[in-house]
């Protein structure tokens, strides 16, 4: 169902905003979708009714996806490889017709400090965290532009808005730094071209990424007293804020930072 608004006055525009489950036809790229908060955004996107191309290395987790969750077509990639993403995208195209969502999620990180950093590892990271979704935004952008809809989500971290400093990771830092001035840029360039562009920025939760931390009581009181809402964050706490900025509801929000922090941010 679409419920449509209209604002008053001599000009007055009118928005359709879709009600929950209506993602039926859409569809979405999740990239990152092997592990964590992929499967968790392909399981919401799909819930919603969209189909979801899930791009992930690990193959066998891909499939594994496909059999558990509905709507799910696995697409092993790597995607900072250049030609894979131009595959992956013509793919997409050619099969569907149209993408609609894209989620940049996947990521890695190096938690070391700066001076034992190497160049080489910083580099890596950039490549990864920031250039593979620079690179995909750019590949579904004409298709996007041509239909005059999109939503571009890249999923950042509170890292890209403050230090850590006693979790030193400065690759993984200036990458999701860089991403989120990437998502402001996109945005201010696409805003009239139909797609818009943001970012989510999570906080601590529990994942493959995090499971040192998480996995020892000291860094679950680490995660505890630090931030405001005294715990980590469950992963099902990020399907609202990606199911916003997915759908139509969002569809007068481009270029922001959504922080899902428990607070973090907020002192």
């Amino acid at each position: 169902m679409i419920a449509t608004l209209r604002s008053g006055g001599a000009a007055a525009a009118s928005v359709d905003v879709e009600v929950p489950g209506t993602l039926s036809g859409k569809i979405a790229i999740v990239t990152g979708a092997s592990s964590g908060f992929g499967v968790e955004f392909a399981r919401a996107l799909s819930d919603e009714g969209a189909t979801v191309i899930c791009v992930a290395r690990r193959s066998a987790r891909l499939e594994q996806l496909e059999k558990d969750t509905k709507n799910i077509v696995p697409w092993p990639c790597d995607i900072t490889d250049a030609t894979q993403c131009a595959a992956l995208v013509e793919g997409c195209l050619t099969r569907f017709g149209h993408i609609d969502i894209l989620v940049n999620n996947a990521g890695a990180s190096n938690i070391i400090a700066a001076e034992l950093e190497t160049p080489e590892a910083f580099r890596e990271l950039l490549e990864l965290n920031l250039v593979a979704p620079f690179r995909l935004a750019h590949l579904v952008a004409p298709s996007m532009i041509e239909r005059s809809s999109g939503s571009i989500i890249n999923v950042a971290s509170i890292v890209g808005l403050v230090g850590l400093g006693r979790m030193p990771q400065a690759g993984y830092a200036a990458s999701k730094g860089g991403l989120v001035n990437l998502t402001r840029e996109l945005a201010a360039q696409w805003a009239r071209r139909g797609i818009r562009v943001n970012a989510l920025a999570p906080g601590f939760f529990p994942t493959e990424m995090t499971a040192e931390l998480f996995d020892s009581e000291r860094g679950q009181d680490w995660v505890s007293r630090l931030t405001p809402m005294g715990r980590g964050g469950q992963l099902s706490e990020l399907r609202g804020a990606l199911l916003y900025l997915a759908g139509s509801a969002s569809s007068y929000t481009t270029g922001i930072i959504l922080p899902i922090d428990g607070g973090w941010t907020a002192v």
